[in-house]
């Protein structure tokens, strides 16, 4: 099986988020970047399939050349090569369609992606790459298995959980518990360095949304103890103060 899959550049999220440039930039400086988590849960089930039917991984990041030491843990973990579409993901349809791009130039049986990535949270990415490629693309999803070509996938909807049956090929937004996160041993970090990682310059630059600027949440505010047996406060703060009621 030829599998693809999608990996984020992220922030950590301990990390202490900052703007520039009149809070029109994200400021990376002192910033620890990870792949991001989902992400993670695609990777580990991408070699579990590779163990289990054989075939290849492919990961492709869509970012500039800060990205490559997350994209080489991505190889330690278990892909066997990479691809880096040099350019900067500012907007979802424009790395939609560099993932498309590349996914159309080689024959994919399987694109796995994380459910959203964790800075924008957008989850806007599969279902745009289904579209470009004219394949199905389920997300969240849960579970994933094989019965020869035909893929068994469940997901949770309002009230309880949908089981779906495909065809390949297809786009599978993952999230737990898909897998169990895989960390690299040494022998992965050691042949990482050697696997090839293509950087490929974007098809286009067709953005079709622009930041306008960027804020912080607002700071919490005090904890405020309410007695145990004084139930009509904790109701009014609630209601008045919290506005959750």
């Amino acid at each position: 099986m030829n599998i693809l899959v999608c990996i984020t550049h992220v922030p950590d999220t301990t990390s202490k988020i900052s703007f520039t440039e009149n809070d029109t930039k994200f400021d990376k400086n002192g910033v620890q970047f990870i792949i991001g988590p989902y992400d993670d849960y695609a990777i580990a089930r991408a070699v579990e399939l590779k163990e289990e039917l054989g075939g290849t991984i492919t990961v492709i990041n869509v970012g500039e050349a800060e990205t490559e030491p997350t994209i080489r843990k991505a190889l330690a973990i278990g892909a066997d090569e990479a691809v880096r579409v040099n350019a900067e993901p500012t907007d979802s349809f424009f790395v939609a369609r560099q993932i498309a791009h590349v996914a159309e130039e080689k024959d994919f049986d399987l694109i796995l992606m994380g459910r959203e990535s964790i800075d924008f949270n957008g989850g806007q990415v599969h279902a745009m790459v289904g579209e470009l490629l004219g394949i199905p693309s389920i997300s969240p999803a849960m579970t994933l298995e094989f019965e020869g070509t035909k893929g068994k996938l469940s997901q949770e909807i309002e009230g309880g959980k949908e089981y779906l049956e495909l065809e390949l090929p297809f786009i599978a937004g993952c999230q737990e518990p898909i897998a169990e996160w895989k960390i690299p041993n040494m022998r992965g970090i050691m042949s990482a360095r050697t696997k090839p990682l293509a950087v490929v310059e974007p098809v286009s630059d067709e953005k079709r949304t622009v930041v306008s600027k960027y804020e912080l949440p607002p700071e919490k505010g005090e904890v405020k103890m309410v007695d145990a047996e004084n139930l009509d406060e904790l109701v009014n703060l609630l209601k008045n103060e919290a506005k959750v009621l």
